[in-house]
């Protein structure tokens, strides 16, 4: 990772990444911004928590491998924090790479956790992220549990679109990993469900049919 600069433009900082403004200034004296290239690792797993991991921009995950040998995608992050459950770990339970160049924020470790214990309102608006990410792992898990690939695709589109419609992100590659799909499970899946009439496909726009 490529260290950008010492002074940090915070007010630029906060309006890419709306999480910033959470981050007293106190801490954000300890904060030092670094570009990642496309495939980067962060970290691994074992390896020891140094670091608090803010994505300003790009496509952070954290990622496993399964029993079938295909790479599982267990948090992704296009902006905000990744791997904050392991605050309180003594090691990493997973591997986490940039699959896209990306700019994050990192913080050291023990500021962080000293500036929860020394600033309630801090440890506020923490404490109502990790619900929020809480929620979002929920549904991944249901997801995952899911037997099916059609089920998995129609699930995601409940939970992360609106009304029925979700526009991807991401590549129908990734989405796949995310899914714990292979790409060709999933390509089958989506021209399967087309062909009956459930689904509809306008390029990153899928709609599930009534």
């Amino acid at each position: 990772m490529k260290k950008v600069n010492d002074a940090l433009d915070w007010p630029a900082l906060i309006a890419a990444q709306p999480s910033v403004a959470l981050i007293p200034e106190t801490l954000r004296v300890s904060a030092k911004q670094v570009d990642t290239d496309t495939r980067e690792t962060l970290f691994l797993i074992g390896d020891p928590i140094r670091h608090v991991y803010l994505v300003i921009s790009g496509d952070a995950r954290l990622v496993r491998l399964g029993r079938n040998g295909l790479e599982v995608v267990l948090q992704r992050s296009c902006g905000g924090f990744i791997a904050e459950a392991s605050l309180d770990s003594r090691a990493y339970h997973c591997d986490a790479i940039a699959t896209e160049s990306t700019t994050l924020l990192l913080f050291p470790v023990v500021a962080f956790r000293a500036a929860l214990e020394d600033v309630p309102a801090f440890r506020k608006a923490w404490q109502s992220e990790l619900t929020k990410e809480i929620q979002k792992l929920r549904a991944q898990c249901e997801r995952l549990c899911l037997h099916s690939a059609t089920d998995r695709i129609t699930h995601y589109i409940e939970t992360e679109g609106s009304d029925g419609v979700v526009t991807l992100s991401q590549s129908r590659k990734s989405w796949a990993k995310d899914l714990g799909l292979t790409h060709e499970a999933l390509y089958r899946a989506l021209r399967r469900m087309q062909n009956e009439g459930r689904l509809k496909v306008e390029g990153n726009h899928l709609t599930i049919k009534p």
